[in-house]
């Protein structure tokens, strides 16, 4: 089973679709459009996430959508990491349709200064999630990834899942490279933190990219964390400012010499417990 660990979906009116520079991908997302790339690329099962529209309803309605779309393997939904009801918020998305498929909950961290991981509220929950059994998902920039490791040493024995691989600037080139290992070597040290291939093509030059843009970012990943726990997300259709579903996963293929097992299947089998979805 090859898997996409890392999609989207939604409609035009989400607020931060108004930026100018995201007219290409101000359109409605839905899972019919989804279907025909999984197709075309041989994807087998998915992972949606949640899509920044920050409310309670948009996880419902994943969760719903996810018990009838037999491709949706498990959800990552929205909550705010500083709601004191949080516990209450996420055995209420459990009981409801489509509970089963919950799997992790992601706040829009990268959104927030750079301590924000730091607050106790945030630590709270981040303790929530995990006692509820869920993964942790962060999405960050660069400069938060300091605060990603202590937030990490503050909860242990859970699992956390960053994206993007932290959202390197890879159009910067070497020194985006540079910037980006110095800051997430210590991160890949914490072996409870999973990474995802996802999202590269989104921070390098939308109109001139390469592969080999690319290439020594997911080479230094794979270098720093291993195989096992790195995994592909497409970040479809974020993608589409840059690329088409297919040139994702076609860049990743090429720098991996294919489709290793762990990457494309296993690490999130296991990360997100997919076993008899």
């Amino acid at each position: 089973m090859i898997i996409d660990a890392h999609h989207h979906l939604w409609t035009a009116d989400y607020a931060w679709l108004a930026d100018p520079a995201l007219a290409p991908i101000r359109r409605d997302y839905a899972i019919d459009d989804l279907r025909v790339h999984l197709q075309a690329a041989g994807i087998d099962a998915t992972v949606l996430v949640e899509a920044g529209r920050c409310d309670d309803a948009e996880t419902r309605e994943f969760l719903s959508l996810a018990e009838n779309a037999p491709e949706i393997a498990a959800v990552v939904g929205w909550a705010s990491l500083e709601d004191p009801a949080l516990s209450d918020t996420l055995a209420a998305h459990r009981a409801g349709p489509g509970g089963r498929y919950l799997a992790g909950i992601r706040d829009q961290i990268q959104g927030h200064p750079d301590d924000f991981l730091d607050r106790p509220s945030v630590r709270a929950g981040l303790r929530s999630v995990a006692r509820a059994g869920l993964i942790n998902e962060l999405v960050v920039r660069p400069s938060q990834l300091p605060a990603v490791i202590r937030a990490v040493d503050a909860v242990p024995g859970t699992t956390f899942v960053l994206d993007h691989l932290g959202k390197p600037r890879v159009a910067a080139g070497p020194d985006g490279l540079a910037e980006w290992r110095a800051l997430i070597a210590p991160l890949a040290e914490r072996e409870h933190v999973i990474v995802k291939l996802s999202g590269l093509v989104a921070e390098a030059d939308w109109a001139m990219w390469t592969v080999d843009d690319l290439r020594p970012f997911v080479e230094a990943a794979l270098g720093l964390f291993g195989p096992d726990r790195l995994m592909f997300g497409s970040d479809w259709p974020v993608c589409e400012v840059a690329a088409s579903y297919e040139q994702v996963v076609d860049a990743i293929e090429t720098i991996l010499g294919g489709r290793p097992e762990n990457v494309f299947a296993t690490t999130a089998t296991r990360t997100y417990m997919l076993e008899g979805k």
